[in-house]
């Protein structure tokens, strides 16, 4: 319990704008909340009047958890969202699995600092009581893998320090592989193949460039596709990254000639017209773990896969194709 004093310039506001401006955690539907359920008093009794005037003088007492009562910074933001909003594709005592919406960026940028992927996680397991701050020291809830912002797909997360320690070392040995789904503008040529480039990134435009052969600062990148359905001039591919390049996939599909579609970046802006199409129409459907070496508390992991089934761009441009279809080797 917290206890405030009014002061003369307090004097006058709403009870709910009051907790608005001095307790920014707090999301203002569970501010309300809180009042509705009593646990606010004004000179030790109780209200429920959201909008009570206040007074100088009066005495504000407050049953709310002291996380709400901390100032805002980048360790807390979790705290601002009210409710997570959350695909989870998959969840045990380790790890979770979730299907990230395009458009959410999974970490704070220069552009959200609330409005996270991270943050919906930490929420999601604080309000379930699995996670606290104020007793788990330096350890939070953290992102194994990341995917852009216009892409959605498969994001692991770790519950635990043991699981982000193994799962990072398991993605940095390779012992894991993610498959895309995208829609390209036209059918690539073979149908199915691997592109092999060299990607130069251009850290003023935030774009890669494709080359042809080594050039200095470029990295090689690799991408093996298979095309699994055609129709109305546009091509249902499936990539899988041997490389994992900054826009690897939207970079070398459209160095190919046939760029993804919705991509404002590396497409073609009368094809996206065409189709009606913004945002880039690319996801990180399919996840497996393939452990070689010894994964410790991960171990029963190893072999299991899972797949993301309702994707917006495939029931639009390809909807009568079953993603249940697709082989498991690629």
């Amino acid at each position: 319990m917290k206890e405030f004093k009014i002061s003369k310039n307090d004097a006058g506001q709403r009870l709910d704008r009051w907790m608005g401006k001095n307790l920014p955690l707090l999301p203002a539907p569970l501010a309300q909340k809180y009042i509705r359920l009593k646990r606010v008093k004004i000179n030790g009794r109780r209200t429920t009047a959201r909008d009570a005037r206040l007074s100088e003088g009066d005495v504000l007492q407050l049953y709310i958890n002291d996380e709400f009562f901390e100032k805002p910074n980048q360790e807390n933001a979790f705290l601002q969202l009210y409710k997570p909003k959350l695909e989870i594709v998959y969840e045990d005592d380790q790890i979770l699995l979730v299907n990230k919406a395009p458009g959410m960026v999974v970490h704070a940028d220069e552009t959200e600092t609330v409005n996270t992927l991270i943050n919906h996680i930490q929420l999601y397991l604080y309000q379930k009581k699995e996670w606290n701050p104020a007793r788990e020291g330096a350890f939070a809830p953290a992102l194994c893998n990341r995917i852009d912002r216009n892409t959605g797909g498969i994001v692991i997360a770790a519950k635990t320090a043991e699981a982000l320690r193994v799962m990072n070392q398991k993605i940095r040995d390779r012992e894991l592989t993610k498959r895309y789904l995208c829609v390209t503008v036209g059918a690539p040529k073979p149908a199915a193949g691997t592109l092999k480039g060299y990607l130069f990134k251009d850290e003023e435009k935030k774009q890669v460039f494709v080359r042809s052969k080594p050039v200095p600062g470029a990295r090689t990148a690799v991408t093996k596709y298979r095309t699994l359905a055609v129709g109305g001039g546009l091509a249902l591919v499936e990539c899988d990254l041997i490389t994992g390049r900054t826009h690897q996939i939207r970079a070398q599909l459209a160095h190919a000639g046939h760029p993804l579609l919705g991509d404002g970046k590396y497409g073609r802006e009368a094809d996206n017209r065409r189709y009606h199409r913004k945002g880039q129409a690319l996801c990180s459907w399919w996840l497996q773990f393939q452990f070689t070496t010894d994964a410790e508390s991960l171990g029963y992991l190893s072999g299991k896969h899972w797949q993301v089934s309702d994707i917006d761009f495939v029931q639009r441009y390809f909807p009568d194709f079953d993603l249940n279809r697709v082989p498991a080797e690629f």
